[in-house]
């Protein structure tokens, strides 16, 4: 029996080995792109373009950088992005749980169909209402106004759906109860109850719209004119506009507009792999 134990735990043993290095090489070659657009960064155009290429840092960062900053507002660029971001990652997290709340929690008439309905949006592709938004938002005098950037994406399909994932298989439908008993509206459950049993939810969400909002290019493209409004995205693409491409230059601005998205990560990671590891496990 020892013997048996002792080869069963070899086994096991072997195979979590396995998958460690499967999780680390996958890990290397995922990471990978953004350490050479980081190598990129730090190189010349004639280092970049020599044959082989480097694979390895050069001197060349803050020359790199200085030049993107004289060709574009980097820093008021990335205010911008991070306020939109900010700005519609909060409310979208107000909106959509409270949505979602009402979704798994609530019984009213037409709720299923309301909600199928929802989800059905989310297989239309975004390109196809660009024309009728842009129309909507000239309508209202928002052009060139972050308001065309933050009220509509305040709410999505997919924020609804996850919230409303979450809340009901997270919070008890007793402890509503019990709350509605001792004279609790809902509003007041919403806030003092479902919000702290589901912050990992909420930070998985946030996360991914934060990402979301920062990388989007072509809306805001459309609707804001202004240079001193573009968000950095948008504010990246002047770097290509001259006749001679300085990849150095676009790639140091691309790596230093992608250093906020992994702070925001980190910042929110333990709850981001909890809320994945919740769901894996209630599946």
């Amino acid at each position: 029996m020892a013997a048996k134990k002792e080869v069963g735990e070899g086994k096991f043993s072997l195979n979590k080995v396995l998958v460690y290095l499967f999780l680390i090489t996958g890990s290397l070659v995922s990471l990978f792109p953004f350490y050479y657009m980081f190598v990129m960064a730090t190189r010349l155009n004639r280092e970049i373009n020599s044959v082989p290429p480097p694979f390895t840092p050069g001197t060349h960062l803050v020359e790199n950088f200085q030049k993107v900053t004289s060709n574009i507002d980097f820093f008021g660029a990335m205010w911008n992005s991070f306020f939109v971001s900010t700005t519609i990652t909060i409310g979208t997290l107000f909106l959509c749980s409270l949505a979602g709340y009402t979704f798994a929690k609530l019984e009213f008439r037409g709720k299923n169909v309301l909600f199928v309905m929802i989800l059905v949006t989310m297989m239309v592709p975004p390109q196809l209402g660009l024309i009728p938004q842009y129309y909507i938002i000239t309508s209202l005098g928002w052009l060139n106004d972050f308001k065309a950037l933050i009220i509509p994406g305040l709410i999505n399909a997919f924020g609804i759906f996850w919230m409303r994932q979450y809340i009901k298989e997270s919070v008890p439908f007793e402890m509503i109860e019990a709350a509605k008993i001792d004279g609790c509206s809902n509003f007041r459950i919403y806030w003092n109850i479902v919000v702290p049993m589901t912050l990992p939810a909420f930070a998985t969400l946030g996360i991914i719209v934060f990402m979301h909002v920062w990388n989007d290019f072509l809306w805001p493209l459309v609707v804001l004119r202004d240079p001193s409004m573009h968000t950095l995205q948008v504010a990246l693409r002047a770097l290509n506009d001259s006749r001679q491409m300085d990849y150095g230059m676009i790639m140091s601005g691309t790596f230093w507009a992608t250093v906020p998205l992994l702070i925001v990560f980190l910042l929110f990671n333990r709850l981001f792999i909890q809320s994945l590891s919740e769901g894996a496990v209630k599946s």
